[in-house]
């Protein structure tokens, strides 16, 4: 695992350990582990040459100079995604996860991730990407390269920035394709896996392929979409509302360029000059409770907008997430053109 290039024991050397973060450059922290793998501190450049300063020897175990109170997150904590929020704005570099009887687990590193969401993906990547052929005639849609990546690679992109583990890839079209990038892709810390379709299951049918989720929430996203979704921001004002649902809504506003008459029983009874008004429509991303899964038939087709009006007819809660960032559905070829001129300039998991 990666993380265990910044643990070492109790019996390492202060000459060791500047070794090692040497070795570790705009990384340099290490944690000192017990026999057990418990967190007992941790050490930097700094701690060492205030221990050299008071005349401590090169070769003195590490701990001698360590840190004992190092900061730390609890992996079992309700308070968590909060908690490393609180360390991120801190300006802290590296923050060590352990669990509840303070073995080390994990750390997180905000240079490489900015958080630690606990969601499961799922990007739907069934399309034949019509609107697109002839590029689409032997490549899937998703696998098309915008800039110098495939479309989809900027979703898994984004999902490892935001500390997703996990991600699932609907497909269908030119499936092997796919198949082969979701193996190429995945990490010892971010798995990949595929579904097939056995025919078009819709926007959202094929999710019930997947026998287990290990989340209790669920994130959806079309796989042809380019965008800067804050998906931090997302999920917790998911949380915070108490929704069952959430969808990402792209804000439309129509200017009109004349007076608006309200009417009653064709009698004016206000106007409006040259009003705004401003629509949202679907920016094809969401997420759910696991337990919403239940309204979604077995082997068969439903969008995600047939989705939502069950959730709707259920009398449960959908929340709109307005989005107000970059976002661009690329399903014809002006939007693909646009796409490869606009990745010049987009900060895109930022």
């Amino acid at each position: 695992m990666i993380f265990q290039k910044h643990l070492i024991s109790e019996e390492t050397t202060i000459k060791t350990a500047l070794g090692l973060l040497d070795e570790l450059a705009q990384d340099a922290l290490l944690f000192i582990v017990d026999s057990e793998n418990k967190l007992i501190g941790s050490i930097t450049d700094g701690d060492i040459r205030r221990g050299l300063m008071k005349g401590i020897s090169i070769e003195e175990f590490a701990v001698s100079v360590a840190n004992l109170k190092p900061r730390f997150l609890k992996q079992d904590s309700e308070d968590l995604l909060n908690q490393l929020i609180d360390f991120r704005e801190k300006n802290y570099k590296i923050i060590p996860i352990v669990s509840s009887d303070n073995k080390f687990i994990d750390c997180i590193n905000f240079r490489l991730k900015k958080t630690i969401l606990p969601i499961e993906c799922v990007i739907m990547a069934g399309g034949k990407g019509e609107r697109l052929r002839p590029l689409t005639e032997f490549t899937p849609k998703p696998l098309l390269k915008v800039g110098e990546k495939p479309i989809i690679e900027y979703n898994i992109d984004s999902f490892k920035n935001h500390g997703i583990s996990k991600c699932w890839i609907s497909i269908n079209y030119l499936g092997e394709q796919l198949e082969s990038f979701a193996n190429e892709k995945q990490t010892e810390t971010f798995e990949i896996k595929t579904i097939r379709e056995d025919f078009p299951m819709g926007t959202i049918g094929s999710i019930k392929l997947i026998e287990q989720f290990e989340k209790e929430t669920i994130l959806v996203c079309n796989s042809d979409l380019l965008n800067n979704v804050n998906l931090e921001s997302f999920y917790l004002d998911f949380i915070n509302s108490g929704a069952d649902f959430s969808v990402v809504t792209i804000p439309y506003t129509v200017n009109i360029p004349y007076a608006v008459f309200e009417l009653q029983d064709e009698h004016v009874t206000d106007l409006k000059e040259k009003p705004s008004y401003t629509f949202y429509s679907n920016g094809g991303i969401y997420l759910f409770k696991k337990h919403l899964l239940e309204l979604i038939p077995e082997n068969s087709a439903i969008s995600a907008t047939d989705f939502m009006e069950k959730i709707i007819e259920n009398k449960l809660k959908i929340k709109s997430f307005p989005h107000h960032g970059y976002w661009l559905d690329i399903g014809k070829h002006e939007d693909f053109k646009r796409a490869n001129e606009d990745i010049k300039t987009l900060q895109l998991n930022s």
